[in-house]
């Protein structure tokens, strides 16, 4: 599998868990996702976007990276822009780091309809802040590998029919779930968490790494 990581301009934190996700990918930066580069002790094969967000005091091995430059006035973020090319560089396993918060709040909603249509294309997609994941969910069934105990949600973006918890606090078996309904908020991992839905499309949000404040 080809895996990229693009760094995105949100909030990110680094945690070996991260560390592990990201680690032998190649890198894309998008735009103001550069200034995560050194945290993290990457070094992208090449930087994208308009060039409106550059932090400042870049090192010399971060600002020497390629760059893909677009106009400010264009018709796709700069985080998809570097999905793109990352596509095209043949990926087919994304980590969108830093895809949650930031000053931008439609971008963040952005990326998680963005990592929906991946998903159904067949790319496989996580969005991660360090401290919280989203993982698209999907017609299937699914497994996943957090720790007892983690905090988890299953936001859903249409409504729901057959979707089935298991390894939860809170089990749920083939229930129908109303687009808006805030019946799968806050649960909690209990055991092997696996996650089957019938029809629908929702995204899986945990909290593997809680931040002292939340």
């Amino acid at each position: 599998m080809g895996t990229f990581t693009i760094l995105l301009g949100g909030d990110l934190v680094r945690t070996p868990r991260l560390d592990r996700q990201i680690e032998g990918s190649r890198v894309i930066a998008a735009d103001a996702g550069i200034g995560h580069a050194r945290m993290l002790g990457l070094v992208p094969e090449l930087w994208v976007g308009d060039f409106d967000s550059v932090p400042a005091n870049l090192p010399d091995d971060l600002a020497a990276v390629p760059r893909k430059i677009f106009p400010a006035e264009k018709d796709m973020t700069d985080g998809e822009l570097a999905v793109a090319e990352a596509l095209a560089r043949g990926a087919t396993s994304l980590v969108l780091a830093g895809a949650f918060g930031g000053k931008r709040a439609d971008h963040a909603f952005l990326h998680q309809a963005l990592s929906l249509r991946l998903a159904e294309a067949g790319t496989t997609v996580l969005l991660t802040s360090g401290a919280q994941e989203g993982v698209p969910i999907l017609p299937g069934r699914a497994k996943f590998d957090y720790a007892d105990g983690t905090l988890f949600s299953v936001l859903g973006l249409s409504e729901l029919a057959g979707l089935t918890v298991t390894g939860a606090k809170w089990p749920l078996d083939r229930v129908e779930v109303a687009f808006g309904s805030s019946l799968t908020i806050s649960n909690e991992v209990k055991g092997r968490l696996g996650i089957a839905l019938e029809r629908g499309r929702a995204l899986l949000l945990a909290h593997p790494y809680p931040l002292p404040e939340s």
